[in-house]
């Protein structure tokens, strides 16, 4: 059965970390890196999770986290906007519309929380993320080569006004 869960649960950050690692290395060549980024920052955004400003949101299966996405508010109410992170649903999962559920409710949290602008960084080729992305309101607004994770890639900047669908 498949659950959405929204909060710190023992394990997540570990196993958020394992889902990235082990997807990008297949899709990206990331390494090393990556996955050490993944899982440093990660696991300070949980150590400073807020409710009313933060979200985190697990989709498990069975009992086994299998997809996550976050919003980070930190910078939410100045020009920065909250930024969408972590998001990605496992091979067990993908395809059975649980990415789309976890953005839905990422987008709903920040739209009642009126957070002017949703920004998340990615990169070019991840076309079913993409669709999801765009078929909620986000819009590409910045496109570059650079190597932030770990090796270089076509880097992407995508941004989402509220309200926005």
């Amino acid at each position: 059965m498949v659950d959405i869960t929204l909060g710190y649960t023992p394990g997540c950050i570990g196993r958020i970390t394992a889902l990235h690692a082990s997807y990008y290395a297949r899709h990206a060549g990331f390494g090393l890196a990556f996955e050490a980024r993944v899982a440093r920052e990660l696991a300070a955004f949980c150590e400073r999770l807020e409710a009313e400003r933060d979200g985190l949101w697990l989709v498990t299966l069975d009992g086994r986290i299998e997809g996550s996405i976050a919003i980070d508010g930190l910078h939410g109410h100045d020009d920065a906007g909250a930024h969408l992170r972590w998001f990605i649903v496992s091979d067990a999962l993908r395809g059975r519309g649980a990415g789309r559920a976890l953005l839905q409710r990422a987008m709903d949290f920040v739209d009642e929380r009126r957070y002017g602008r949703t920004v998340l960084d990615t990169f070019e080729g991840l076309d079913a993320a993409r669709h999801l992305y765009e078929a909620a309101g986000f819009v590409l607004v910045q496109q570059a080569a650079g190597a932030q994770w770990g090796r270089e890639v076509n880097e992407q900047r995508f941004e989402r006004k509220r309200g926005a669908e």
